[in-house]
């Protein structure tokens, strides 16, 4: 793609529910287009798309895609992305890339949980939507029944700007030539709803209109057909069939002519300082190809033979081979080695990039996720507002299966989460687990089939540990007399001691209260590491201690066989005495939880949370949900994902965030203290 004038790029993401048909759709635009020479298909694993080994051998795609074509003087960026939930976080980076989002509905099956998820989305970036109806040519298929749930779901704005005839095997023009029949419906009357609509946005074409009927040309109506795109007050629908080539010219016609440009669209705004402070100012960055470069990192891959690969959308100015690029607010420039087209798996030098291309570049380590790079310290300071992606949920630990790969794991993990905004590695500190999050068993099952496959590192997983804390309920006091005699020098300390319960959340504090020097003070710091290990390792149920005052007042050294071991043992040996005296208990994580759901499943919901020792604290009623608030033990969610898909057949999804910590109920303490011992006694 040589280089060319921004007036002429169109940039869509293909976004829409697994099924659909958006990897074979993007394969048909591609031939049609004439960038391939021949359609691949999704289920040989030869399609340009779904390239990778993993894609290739599940059948469906797993991460966006980019592609390119040049079409009756277009030039097109095409994303196509994955369709299953779990996946969703490629998706919303993929519209912070484009111009237009097409929501792409299997006619088979109509409106799915990821078509509304994504037609939301994109009206909250404030994107111009188009619907793209395909399977067309499906047996069993109701076109017009799926056209009319498109317009019950989102608004009389959608409508048809074709039609299908000939039962699904072509489709006929219903804006630029409206003539012909449809297997349903009026061509003429869908003509005269989307002139009706559009007139709608501009005052004197309406007067025009009004003049003279319907004898408006489409170029007269192309100004106010952006305009009404840009407001969502128009979202055409049209009809296709990807695999019999129905309605994709005419799709490409749409694309062409229809489909805004870098200057039509609705870009998003820039901000001088950070967004939401109060001197931050907001700007639109200028589809200007002579002016400063401003450009958003929207994805990462990192790649096993091209290495850290930053994947961006050219906003403003020109990005030139050899050119000098800041990160962000960093203070050293990187120069652009390389600069590629993608086409799939396959990378493509070009010489430059301008307002609406979208482009990369490759081994630039200070490149990361949603970057804004440029070209002057002039806008060191200007950022993008943080992407918005659902928040993971599902979590597993995992450690390597082999000796040696320990610190290998935190490597390969590293890389996972750089390329996944929605994946996230954490180290516990209280349970000493790794645990990895994500949208769902799906999204994580794909990770360890990619650490396995391209790292060749098997991990084992197991459910995340919840992180438990004990505490006491009042004071107590303990003694441990340590002597060790082994026929030479042998070993004294005795350490007495009191503990107190602190407030909530006030932590561990040790006194030293000891007069006249009867525990030497080169001691005193292996009393309190004994104290600090048993506390550490838990008295009751292996869990830490929490939130307690250990003070040691008294206590008695030899000079000879006092030695550091020794008060390290008493230290700990008394804390244990004194805490198993001071009504110890065990605590456990409360996470407030908010479930959006649609309005049928609420009681059941409900119903479930309280079975789960949970709490419904509140409900909102949303445009299309509720949403349910609450507090929740964590130790009862281990399954919640699974479930709320099953209760609402994978419409609902939830959010949790750490609340406080509560003692757990008396049965539940008691079984904590016997697996404990159990452990203890293995």
């Amino acid at each position: 793609m040589p280089v060319h004038a921004s007036e002429s790029i169109r940039t869509l993401a293909l976004v829409g529910h697994a099924g659909a048909g958006k990897t074979t759709l993007a394969e048909a635009l591609l031939f049609r287009a004439g960038a391939i020479k021949a359609m691949g298909s999704v289920e040989r694993g030869t399609t340009v798309c779904d390239f990778d080994p993993l894609e290739k051998a599940a059948g469906h795609s797993l991460n966006s895609s980019l592609v390119h074509f040049s079409h009756e003087g277009v030039d097109v960026h095409l994303v196509d992305t994955p369709g299953y939930p779990d996946l969703a976080g490629q998706s919303v980076g993929a519209l912070a890339a484009v111009d237009m989002a097409a929501i792409v509905v299997n006619a088979q099956n109509g409106i799915e949980l990821s078509t509304r998820r994504m037609m939301k989305w994109a009206a909250a970036r404030g994107l111009c939507r188009m619907v793209i109806i395909n399977k067309i040519d499906a047996e069993n298929v109701d076109p017009a029944a799926v056209l009319r749930s498109v317009q019950e779901a989102f608004g009389r704005e959608c409508l048809p700007i074709n039609l299908p005839s000939q039962a699904g095997r072509a489709v006929v023009d219903c804006f630029f030539r409206p003539e012909g029949e449809a297997d349903f419906s009026s061509v003429r009357e869908a003509h005269s709803a989307l002139v009706d609509q559009v007139v709608e946005v501009d005052d004197d074409l309406m007067a025009l209109y009004l003049e003279q009927g319907e004898e408006i040309s489409p170029e007269q109506l192309h100004g106010p057909f952006e305009k009404a795109l840009r407001e969502g007050h128009l979202v055409p629908v049209c009809f296709a069939s990807a695999k019999n080539g129905a309605g994709v010219a005419e799709l490409l016609e749409i694309i062409d002519r229809l489909v805004p440009s870098p200057a039509e669209g609705n870009p998003p705004p820039f901000y001088r300082g950070e967004p939401g402070a109060a001197d931050a100012e907001a700007f639109h960055a200028k589809p200007d190809a002579s002016a400063h470069v401003l450009a958003h990192v929207f994805k990462i891959v990192v790649d096993p033979y091209v290495g850290k690969l930053g994947i961006f959308r050219v906003h403003q100015g020109t990005v030139r081979k050899d050119a000098q690029l800041f990160v962000g607010d960093g203070k050293r420039p990187f120069r652009v080695a390389h600069l590629y087209l993608l086409q799939g798996k396959d990378y493509v030098e070009t010489e430059a990039l301008v307002p609406g291309d979208i482009g990369a570049v490759a081994k630039v380590e200070e490149v990361e996720f949603d970057a804004v790079l440029h070209d002057s310290h002039e806008a060191d300071t200007v950022h993008l507002r943080p992407l918005a992606f659902p928040r993971p949920m599902h979590g597993l630990a995992v450690e390597p299966k082999r000796k040696g790969d320990e610190q290998r794991i935190f490597e390969v993990l590293h890389k996972l989460e750089i390329e996944d905004p929605c994946f996230e590695v954490e180290r516990h500190p209280t349970t000493h687990e790794t645990v990895i999050r994500g949208l769902g068993e799906l999204h994580l099952r794909g990770k360890l089939e990619k650490m396995a496959n391209q790292y060749k590192l098997e991990v084992t997983t197991a459910p995340p540990r919840v992180p438990y804390r004990e505490t006491i309920t009042r004071g107590s006091e303990g003694h441990c007399r340590h002597k060790k005699q082994t026929g030479g020098a042998g070993q004294f300390g005795e350490v007495y001691l009191r503990v107190e319960p602190r407030s909530r959340g006030e932590g561990f504090e040790f006194v030293d209260a000891v007069k006249g020097g009867v525990i030497p003070s080169v001691f005193m710091p292996a009393v309190e590491k004994g104290v600090r290990a048993a506390l550490d390792e838990g008295v009751i149920a292996g869990y830490p201690v929490h939130d307690v005052r250990v003070t040691v007042y008294d206590g008695k050294s030899h000079p000879v066989d006092g030695k550091e071991i020794a008060f390290i043992t008493a230290g700990r040996k008394a804390v244990i005495e004194a805490v198993l005296a001071a009504g110890p208990i065990v605590l456990e994580p409360i996470v407030n939880i908010d479930i959006n759901t649609p309005e049928a499943y609420v009681g059941d919901l409900a119903s479930d949370l309280s079975g789960r020792r949970g709490q419904v604290t509140g409900t909102d009623a949303a445009s299309d949900a509720i949403s349910i608030t609450g507090q929740v033990p964590l130790s009862e969610l281990g399954d919640y994902a699974s479930r709320l898909k099953s209760v609402t057949g994978g419409a609902g999804a939830y959010q949790i965030e750490f609340s406080h910590y509560a003692p757990v109920p008396p049965q539940v303490q008691t079984q904590l203290a016997a697996q404990y011992r159990r452990k203890e006694e293995d």
